[in-house]
């Protein structure tokens, strides 16, 4: 009670901060000043006693304990070793306890809180280590360099005592360079390239502690003989395989200016492409797919299309079948047949051509004529014209006359240096009366000029439409073509009553191939530059040679086109510097290169599919009629060649072909009619234009067959063809119909294999002989479909196995059995066995499709003469066989009607109720 009441009144007491250091990888920690605590209650037991030092803070790795409780020494110590390089520096709280009032250590009291700042002294355990294995350096011979190259080493010791580094050192003797205290080499003599072309030096480092690298590094110096400025470290020859994206053209050039005075530098990288198609690489879908591909409207009138049966107008033209491109030498023209375009084309109208033209031949140029509608006899008025005329494009509209016979805007001009540059441009004249827009490769231009006109006066006489000439019907002895173009026109429409907006205009002529520029955003600052609209050309300006180098090493050729038009595309840069000051300046020469496309994988298209079956004849007249191609399916695979390589030989094993599935887009897929076409009195084809909905597809009908068009993924082209129905309400005259379906990508670059389908109609009449049958009803589902092996016609065989039927006939049998006798039953048991066997090899020869048929049979027609046996259940065992058997019907045994005499009449007979037994 003494001790309880007296002691423990005061809290221990401590220094309010504290300062230590500890040695890295030791765990003593020297404290300034040392750590005690005091308490006014000594020297009482347990109050006047120090018991504990406690430190705060998450996961300090140190620990204080307590030395002499009596003087409250105490000692701070690290849990395990320091890693200076791990943390340089610790603070934390540490607080004393004192022992309480007993020896349980009740009613203690700590301390106030004191800080601990702890640093930790750093040893000398790293070497010296240098950033880059090799460093290499060029050098032009003949001159004194203040710096070749800095070679760049680190410690990762944490003190700068030991962290820096504070001396270079080259260890290869007997070489003309020197190495200062920052790394920095240069040569103590001038190089010769015919003395030595290259020297590798070995160089080391020390840091502040004179530790030295444990790894030398090595440094090549390569001498260049004397300077010649240009663009360095560059492939002539760039290869670019379908699909790779965007791959860069110069990932490593440099510009060697040969240290004169640049002050800017201007390049100009241009991609030609003039000869690839027209202009460049794009898509080549017909006319209609592009333009249903970029949202054009619908109603365009392709006046220059792929020479077919239907479009047999440009069968003369001179033609590059591969994209649809047609040459015009000044001795051609094309008559466009009556009724292809409306004579009306209303005030709103829009022509598109893709035209290659180049400076018009002869002193005095002539009228080159693109399109042209005159009379086509007895006058020479020309209604519409679109003409070259001097390296100026000219539309003539001529309108005719009406109440206001007034002067009207008939001739725009427009004065294009392209008209005449013998390269490919994309031309669309956009007619919204008195108003006439000229899109020229996506770009606007208003006519120059503007002359009037007065309108034409009416007549009756009937006008011609022609490409690449005009046609002259009146004042000449006999009608002729006149004004003959010369060069190359594509595509050539016209859409009667509406317009196309800039936006469709652009995505028609838009290249799929290009320049590109890889990350834009780390472009170096000060770097200016401008694409042309086709991204053929690219021009970039900069003040800094590095800044330059960067930008050209980020310049890329793209190609977007999933099956690209393999070649060579030539590649040229070219440059301009200005110096500082200088009258002279260093002339750069140009970069000439090439990209290689190399050719895709081809792929093959498959069509697969049921390619025969038969329905009734009620389903063909039906208003929806039956459905083609329920089935369909088209798939594209290419294939590709590998190489094993054989690691005991080392030598490559033979090709593995590997064939992979892949997606693409279709262009179109004809359904034709095999055969005499279809009879539209009484057959046609049909699809709801609702399945085209929310597709790029459109079709036309004809009775050739169907065709469905536009550029779409195969899936979609599976779902219209899916649909697509065949109906005949005629079917007495028809039994059956062949189609052939083909589809293709690229305008028939790559094109599927033929699918031949074949229809028979079934017509009821090859059924009614069995209405005097007694009824028994077969349902369908006694019926089985079997799928004949892949590339065979699917054959249904009709199996049918009544259970009902089978209990008739054994009741019966039962009954008749008494009254047959023997004689009788052998002779039908010879003749039923030779009449199996020839069922069995006819069986598989009836090709049905049972998906709605009824087949009504009389289970007691096979027994019209009775007769008995004499092991009943080997007559059971027969008629259970003859039930499970259908058969054909046999000709041979028609002949043998036909030749034998009375008893084979009665033969005869049983073979008449055989065959009806078995139909």
């Amino acid at each position: 009670c003494f001790f309880s009441f007296l002691v423990n009144k005061h809290k221990p007491w401590i220094e309010t901060s504290y300062h230590g250091i500890i040695t890295e990888n030791n765990n003593t920690v020297i404290l300034d000043p040392p750590l005690v605590a005091l308490d006014k209650d000594a020297p009482v037991p347990f109050a006047g006693e120090i018991c504990a030092f406690k430190i705060h803070g998450q996961e300090m790795p140190f620990e204080a304990v307590v030395l002499n409780k009596t003087s409250g020494e105490g000692r701070l110590r690290a849990k395990s070793p320091i890693d200076c390089e791990l943390q340089k520096e610790y603070t934390f709280i540490i607080q004393a306890y004192d022992c309480g009032s007993g020896p349980g250590g009740r009613n203690w009291k700590k301390s106030h809180k004191a800080v601990v700042h702890i640093q930790v002294k750093d040893v000398n355990e790293f070497s010296p280590a240098f950033k880059e294995r090799v460093y290499k350096a060029s050098v032009t011979e003949g001159k004194i360099y203040d710096s070749i190259l800095q070679v760049e080493a680190t410690d990762e010791d944490c003190s700068p005592q030991y962290s820096q580094i504070c001396n270079y050192e080259i260890v290869t003797t007997d070489v003309p360079f020197a190495i200062d205290r920052n790394g920095n080499i240069r040569n103590t003599e001038k190089l010769s390239y015919d003395k030595q072309h290259q020297y590798e030096i070995m160089v080391t480092a020390f840091d502040c502690g004179q530790k030295h690298a444990t790894e030398d590094v090595l440094v090549q110096v390569n001498v260049k003989p004397v300077c010649k400025p240009g663009w360095q470290d560059w492939d002539k020859r760039i290869e670019y395989r379908p699909g790779s994206g965007s791959i860069p053209l110069f990932p490593s050039i440099h510009l060697e200016t040969c240290d004169g005075p640049v002050s800017s530098i201007h390049t100009t990288t241009e991609l030609q492409t003039n000869y690839i198609g027209k202009g460049c690489d794009r898509e080549t879908y017909s006319e209609k797919s592009l333009q249903k591909l970029c949202g054009a409207s619908s109603g365009a009138i392709d006046l220059l299309p792929s020479p077919s049966t239907t479009t047999n107008w440009t069968a003369g033209l001179l033609m590059d079948s591969n994209d649809i491109i047609f040459k015009f030498d000044g001795k051609q023209g094309a008559k466009i047949p009556d009724g292809i375009v409306p004579k009306n084309l209303t005030d709103q109208f829009t022509i598109t051509v893709w035209m290659k033209h180049g400076p018009s031949p002869g002193l005095r140029a002539e009228k080159e004529t693109i399109l042209c509608n005159s009379d086509k006899t007895e006058m020479n008025r020309h209604h519409y014209a679109l003409y070259v005329h001097n390296c100026r494009l000219v539309f003539l509209l001529r309108k005719d006359f009406d109440r206001a016979d007034t002067f009207r805007p008939a001739e725009f001009h427009w004065k294009l240096d392209q008209i005449c540059d013998k390269e490919w441009h994309y031309y669309v004249v956009n007619v919204e009366f008195p108003v006439v827009t000229l899109y020229m490769d996506g770009t606007t231009y208003e006519p120059y000029l503007v002359t009037n006109d007065w309108p034409i006066h009416p007549s009756h006489i009937a006008m011609q439409l022609t490409v690449g000439a005009c046609w002259q019907g009146g004042e000449v002895t006999k009608p002729r073509f006149a004004q003959y173009f010369h060069g190359s026109l594509a595509s050539l429409t016209i859409r009667p009553g509406k317009i196309e907006s800039q936006k469709v205009i652009s995505c028609l002529q838009a290249c799929k191939e290009g320049l590109d520029i890889n990350s834009l955003e780390s472009l170096g600052q000060g770097i200016k530059y401008h694409f042309n609209p086709s991204q053929s050309v690219l021009v970039m300006e900069g003040d800094d040679i590095e800044n330059i180098n960067q930008a050209l090493r980020k310049v890329s050729y793209i190609n977007s086109r999933q099956f690209p038009t393999a070649g060579v595309r030539q590649l040229k840069v070219s440059s301009k510097v200005q110096c500082f000051g200088e009258d002279v300046c260093i002339s750069i020469p140009d970069i000439d290169a090439y990209v290689m496309v190399f050719q895709a994988n081809e792929p093959k298209i498959t069509i697969t599919g049921m390619d025969h079956f038969a329905r009734p004849a009620a389903q063909f007249e039906s208003e929806r009629g039956v459905i083609l191609l329920p089935d369909i399916r088209i798939v594209s695979t290419i294939t590709k060649m590998e190489h094993s390589v054989d690691l005991r030989e080392n030598d490559r094993a033979n090709k593995q072909v590997a064939v992979e599935e892949m997606l693409h887009n279709l262009d179109f897929c004809d359904v034709l009619v095999i055969g005499a076409e279809l009879d539209p009195e009484q057959e046609c084809l049909e699809l709801d234009h609702g399945e085209l909905q929310g597709k790029h597809l459109d079709a036309t009908n004809s009775t050739a067959g169907y065709s469905i068009y536009g550029v779409d993924s195969m899936f979609s082209y599976e779902q219209v063809l899916r649909q697509l129905r065949y109906r005949n309400w005629g079917t007495p005259a028809t039994s059956d119909r062949k189609f052939r379906v083909k589809c293709s990508e690229l305008n028939g670059r790559y094109t599927s294999n033929e699918f031949n389908l074949e229809v028979n109609i079934l017509h009821s009449s090859n059924s009614n002989f069995m209405e005097h049958v007694n009824h028994m009803i077969v349902q369908p589902q006694f019926l089985q479909s079997v799928q004949q092996p892949e590339g065979s016609v699917s054959a249904v065989h009709s199996s049918v196995v009544p259970s009902v039927a089978a209990i008739v006939i054994i009741i019966c049998v039962s009954v008749l059995v008494l009254v047959i006798t023997l004689g009788v039953f052998r002779l039908r048991t010879a003749h039923q066995q030779g009449s199996m066997g020839h069922e069995g090899a006819k069986e598989n020869e009836m090709d049905w499709d049972d998906s709605a048929l009824t087949i009504t049979i009389n289970p007691m027609e096979k027994y019209e003469k009775p007769h008995q046996t004499e092991e009943e259940s080997e007559e059971e065992d027969i008629d259970d066989e003859e039930e499970d058997t259908t058969s054909a019907e046999s000709d041979d045994s028609e002949e043998e009607e036909e030749e034998e005499e009375e008893v084979i009449v009665q033969k005869g007979d049983k073979q008449n109720a055989t065959r009806q037994e078995q139909l």
